[in-house]
Parts: C-alpha cells; sequence; structure tokens
C-alpha cells in the first residue's frame, strides 16, 4: 500500500494552474511513487531506462507529436534537451492544463533549465523524504495552516492536536525518512545501516561523478564525512580547509553540490533588521538526520540523547519538518533564514512570506528557562511579529507569553 504525501492535494491543485508539474529532491524520497500514485493512468517513461531514454531523445519531436499530453517523465534530468523541446510542445496548446509531470534528482542544472526554458509554464514542488506524520500515516497538522493564515496570534494554536506520539517522532528524527529504509527497518532493523552505506556509495560513484567528472571523489567523500562534524553549526570554511587540505574555494564548490543536490542544506542569515548587527556566515546542516546519524555511528536514540550533537541534531532535524510542512502549503515568496547577532541574540528559524514573518525558537529540552528565550523575545519586538514559536520536546501547546506560543515537535 502507497503511503499518501502531504504534496499530492498541492500537485492535484498545481496540475490545474500549469500545463507541467516538475517534483525535483533527493534520490529515492518517493518521487516517482507519488508521481505514478498521482496519475496512475498516465504513461510512464523512465530516462534512466535506455529504451525510454533513447525512445524520446532519438526524435523527441516525433515522440510529442504522438504523445500530447499525459505523460509522467522520471529523472529528467538525463536528458537536457527535453525542456526545450516542452517549450514548443506546450505553447503548440498554451492554454490547456495538467499534461505533463516531470520528475528530477541529484542535478544542480534541472532548477536552471526549468526556468530557462519553461519559465511561466511550469510548477516546480520540492519533495523530500517522509514527514513524521507521513510515515505514520496521519494528516498534516494545522500548525502551519495557521501560521500561513496572515491574521493569527500566538492564542490561535491552542486548538492544535499532536500528529503523532512522542516516540514516533524520536524515531523518525534518529532513523531518518527515507521511505524505504524506514518501512523496511519495522521488519528488520540491520536494513537501515545498510541502506544507508549504499545510499552514500551511490550517490558519490554515480551522481557526483556523472555530474562533476573532474571531481576529486575522494577528497569530496573525506568532506563529506567531515560535515558530520560541522552538521548545524555556522560553517567555518577556513576550518573545513584546513581539515581536509584543500582551498577554501573548494570548500564552497562542495557545499553548493551537497546543497544543490539535496543531501545538505545551506541556511542563509536573516540579514533584515536594521536595528542590529547580524553575523552573516551561513549556517548548514544534513538534510535527513539519520545520514548525520550514520555517518557518527550512533546506534539508536538514547545513544543520540547522550550524544554531544544532539541538540544540534534535533534542531536540523526540527527545521527540516518546519520547511517540509511550509511547502506542503500553496503559500508563496517563502524565505528560510536563520538570525544571530553580534551580541548572540539568536532565533534558529525565521520563515517569511506573504502572511509575514515568523520567528521559530528549537530547544531539545521538555522545559524551558524563560531567560533563553531573550533572543526570540528581542526579534519579535524589533521586527513587530505578530507571534513567535518555541518548538521543544513538550507535551502540550502553552503559550508562554502573550506573544510567544510552546508547540512540541510531536504536533508538527
Amino acid at each position: 500500500m502507497v503511503k499518501k504525501r502531504y504534496l499530492k492535494d498541492k500537485i492535484n491543485r498545481l496540475l490545474e494552474m500549469f500545463p507541467v508539474v516538475a517534483i525535483i529532491g533527493p534520490r529515492q524520497c518517493g518521487k516517482s511513487t507519488l508521481a505514478k500514485d498521482l496519475r496512475p493512468d498516465w504513461r510512464y517513461y523512465d530516462l534512466e531506462s535506455p529504451n525510454d531514454y533513447q525512445l524520446i531523445s532519438d526524435d523527441p519531436t516525433a515522440f510529442f507529436s504522438v504523445h500530447k499530453e499525459r505523460l509522467v517523465i522520471d529523472e529528467a534530468q538525463q536528458y537536457p534537451d527535453l525542456f526545450s523541446v516542452l517549450r514548443g510542445v506546450v505553447d503548440a496548446d498554451r492554454e490547456r492544463k495538467g499534461r505533463f509531470i516531470l520528475t528530477g534528482s541529484s542535478s544542480p542544472h534541472i532548477v536552471k533549465a526549468i526556468t530557462e526554458s519553461l519559465a511561466g509554464r511550469i510548477a516546480t514542488v520540492e519533495m523530500w523524504p517522509f514527514k513524521q506524520g507521513e510515515f505514520y500515516e496521519k494528516e498534516v497538522s494545522e500548525s502551519y495552516a495557521v501560521m500561513t493564515g496572515g491574521k493569527s496570534r500566538a492564542e490561535d494554536f491552542k486548538r492544535l492536536r499532536p500528529v503523532v506520539e512522542p516516540y514516533q517522532s524520536a524515531h523518525v528524527w534518529f532513523q531518518g525518512g527515507f521511505p524505504e529504509p524506514l518501512i523496511e527497518s519495522v521488519r528488520k532493523p540491520e536494513f537501515l545501516t545498510q541502506w544507508q552505506e549504499n545510499y552514500i556509495a551511490n550517490y558519490v560513484a554515480r551522481d557526483i561523478r556523472a555530474l562533476f567528472p573532474k571531481l576529486k571523489i575522494h577528497n569530496f567523500r573525506r568532506f563529506l564525512t567531515l560535515q558530520a562534524q560541522f552538521s548545524g553549526h555556522q560553517l567555518n570554511m577556513s576550518d573545513m580547509a584546513r581539515a581536509l587540505e584543500i582551498s577554501v574555494s573548494t570548500v564552497k564548490d562542495y557545499l553548493d553540490i551537497i546543497h544543490h543536490t539535496f543531501i545538505w542544506r545551506n541556511l542563509p542569515p536573516y540579514t533584515k533588521n536594521s536595528l542590529k548587527k547580524v553575523q552573516k556566515a551561513q549556517k548548514g546542516f544534513f538534510r535527513d538526520q539519520g545520514l548525520l546519524h550514520y555517518f557518527l555511528k550512533i546506534g539508536d536514540v538514547d545513544q543520540l540523547l547522550l550524544h554531544p550533537v544532539a541538540g544540534f541534531s534535533f534542531e536540523s532535524f526540527v527545521i527540516e519538518e518546519i520547511i517540509r510542512g511550509f511547502q506542503t502549503t500553496m503559500a508563496t515568496g517563502l524565505e528560510f533564514n536563520y538570525y544571530r547577532t553580534i551580541d548572540k541574540s539568536e532565533v534558529d528559524l525565521v520563515v517569511e512570506g506573504g502572511f509575514g514573518v515568523v520567528p521559530i525558537e528549537i530547544k531539545l529540552s521538555s522545559t524551558i528557562k524563560r531567560q533563553s528565550l531573550r533572543g526570540l523575545d528581542n526579534f519579535i519586538n524589533d521586527r513587530k511579529c505578530a507571534f513567535g514559536i518555541l518548538v521543544n520536546r513538550g507535551q502540550r501547546v502553552e503559550q508562554i507569553s502573550d506573544k510567544i506560543v510552546q508547540i512540541p515537535v510531536h504536533y508538527l
């Protein structure tokens, strides 16, 4: 049985508005399964299949003269010319919507190709591994509807209900959200690390080697392992370069590669507060915490909670859960940043969109000392925010002050 993905309803709505919808994201996150589930009666072509690739690439004009709509084309980045060909196909009948679904993974070039060739004709949706509620087949949290409502206040979150149980949230945090190992390891626990090891090996040996044939693969693999020590931190590229005995410019290139191939997230600083001197270093982390825990050889949740990386890992897990939640909505113009001033006042995640600015502080503990939210208080006051959010491992939603609400992670 296919588990319902939260993006399904959004993509269906976008197919009513655009001729083409592209689903992009990391390998093995469920893009192909979702595309087939969205339109099970459409023709399906996989450009990693030699036969399908040859069928389309040998004479794309002839192919699309026969197949003008109702197509799912998987791993579209394998044939870059596809996007310019599709532009002509779409423009020949510009008013017709919902004609093609494309998927793409592990390519920093696919977004550029979409933008240059299909601008105005395509909606692009980023997909991810399971959000915690998806794996347990629960409905998406109402918190995202409240946050994007535009006129919400802290007290509006009181109606929220838990999405999963706390132990279920911890399970997805530790193992990560990739569907296959999360599902299979229920019956075979050892499958998780076997899958993770092969996933990283294939990512480096296949995707990276194919995309960047001149890259020194050995150095890149060492860099990937090193990033486990930097995940969740502000990024000091000089320290990284020194540790690997490579140049700072090479470190920057590597960071761009892992960010654009969906393994890592570079989180830029929020610099729109003119009242304070803001630190401008990037922050970064593995998007899937299961991969981080694999690199660090953390064997279970108990080991994780005792590990020095626990707080950074939890923060990264929550940030990804929140970003994925916002991406299930129809909100546009979304920006995700972190905030830290020279005097160490900080907010872990700042979300901005047409609804306004939502500052979010993240704490691993289940209880909170009020003075530890000074950075959140200051940001709310400086930016005149309607509310701010504390995410932790508490038991229930609680209003901490007139503008700060606690939302436990299992409510997200």
